[in-house]
């Protein structure tokens, strides 16, 4: 059933299947290849995107023309909401990081659906509030730590946001390229390159292609976290 595409998406989950499938006879659906731009910052902003499949990075441009990622985004989450509320440009750049799918919610249509639906506002704010505090943690660990910490506290970010957990093991199945890690950490390619074979050395990951398999998730976050 169609409704079943939007129960899995956090924001929607608590909602009835008949409402659920009111809201998908709202949205429009859109498909982006690996890299494909799907909003630039500055751009006017009158919609939603709600992640149904794949992942993409929200970036800006540093001063000196650097790529700074804020954050990597993977099925479930959405982007777009600041816009939404007041009416502002967009204030950053998403990318597609592989072949995503994507649902579009006009500003009309979303800002309906929270009068009605209270439980869709508190589902909207309590994600809000849980990217402020890492927002916090990020600036907070960008300002005082070393490299290689800053890299370790970045895969951590991406566990939390791409992984699955399983016997205490966090797998991510397609890590971003090492230089979007990089760009994360504020750091460089190589320094990103040493640090996995690194800790790979020390049994806290394992790698598999794309695949990075923190060994014991508990025991990475006490370490670096």
């Amino acid at each position: 059933m169609k409704e079943n595409v939007l129960k899995n998406i956090p924001l929607f989950a608590d909602i009835k299947d008949e409402i659920l499938e009111k809201i998908f006879d709202l949205v429009q659906k859109r498909v982006y290849k690996r890299n494909n731009i799907i909003l630039m910052e500055e751009d006017a902003g009158d919609t939603l995107f709600i992640l149904s499949k794949g992942s993409v990075k929200i970036t800006r441009l540093s001063d000196d023309g650097r790529e700074v990622i804020l954050s990597i985004l993977g099925d479930g989450d959405f982007f777009g909401e600041m816009s939404i509320f007041d009416g502002e440009s967009r204030s950053a750049n998403v990318i597609a990081l592989e072949d995503s799918e994507v649902f579009i919610l006009k500003r009309g249509d979303f800002l309906d659906l929270l009068e009605k639906h209270p439980k869709i506002a508190i589902a909207l704010l309590q994600e809000m509030a849980v990217r402020l505090r890492r927002s916090d943690q990020q600036i907070e660990g960008l300002s005082l730590s070393d490299a290689e910490n800053r890299i370790a506290m970045s895969i951590i970010r991406l566990a939390e946001d791409l992984g699955v957990i399983k016997m205490g093991q966090v797998i991510i199945n397609n890590l971003p390229f090492q230089q979007d890690i990089a760009n994360m950490a504020g750091t460089s390619r190589e320094t990103v390159s040493r640090m996995l074979n690194a800790l790979e050395r020390k049994g806290l990951i394992q790698r598999k292609g794309r695949k990075l398999i923190i060994t014991n998730y508990d025991e990475f976050v006490r370490e670096f976290g």
